[in-house]
């Protein structure tokens, strides 16, 4: 049985990244640790899967009833119980502004990228490939995932963020403004004012979050500093 499954495995992988000579790049493989609906880590390289969009973090979507839930947050659970600790097989296509590799993977016998869209996880990035457009609309059809509520398509609900005004940057106790978020891994990073997740991050004094003056009081405190 083990042979039959290691074929087929073979021969899916072989239909996921045939390409001309040429273009082929080196393969990654490596265990899974999933960053978000679209974006997983192998060991210290992060991976953003080609031809696909994910709900951001922090984006809502609305049910039937008026119910307004995150559907972002969700998402990423949903592909973090499925994906972590799974085995990938990933291509690289290119490198994204953000010095992400975007790349197709494979894992658990099936193209990751045709996995998530089919499941109404991720939409299409019909921007960058049509891969996915026929699956993306079978789900819609279907109310699979996210289609099940009203929501905006992830590159319309980033540029709609992007143009709202920022708010004012609060301050904590003594006038400090660096805030140590706690991740729900318990990973302890702290968020400079102008970083990418600073306004949306809220110090919860309940879970260990503190306020810090500078970034060498956080480094002694534990804290790392945020990627972007």
């Amino acid at each position: 049985m083990k042979t039959i499954l290691h074929s087929c495995f073979a021969a899916a992988l072989i239909a996921v990244f045939t390409q001309p000579a040429a273009a082929v790049e080196p393969r990654l493989t490596g265990e899974i640790r999933v960053i978000d609906g679209d974006t997983i880590a192998l060991g210290e390289t992060r991976i953003r899967l080609f031809g696909i969009d994910a709900v951001e973090g922090d984006q809502p979507c609305r049910a039937a009833d008026g119910r307004v839930l995150n559907c972002g947050a969700w998402v990423t659970a949903q592909v973090r119980a499925t994906y972590d600790g799974q085995r990938a097989d990933c291509q690289r296509v290119d490198t994204d502004r953000y010095g992400r590799i975007v790349a197709r993977c494979a894992a658990l016998w099936q193209d990751m990228g045709q996995a998530l869209v089919s499941a109404g996880l991720a939409f299409s990035y019909a921007r960058y490939s049509r891969a996915y457009v026929a699956r993306e609309a079978a789900a819609k059809r279907a109310g699979r995932g996210v289609h099940a509520y009203e929501t905006q398509r992830p590159d319309a609900y980033r540029k709609a963020s992007k143009a709202a005004p920022k708010p004012v940057a609060s301050a904590g106790p003594g006038g400090c403004v660096i805030k140590g978020n706690v991740s729900s891994k318990g990973t302890r990073i702290f968020h400079m004012p102008g970083q990418h997740d600073y306004d949306r991050t809220v110090i919860r004094t309940d879970k260990g979050e503190r306020w810090f003056c500078t970034a060498a009081q956080a480094r002694a405190a534990g804290w790392r500093a945020a990627k972007r």
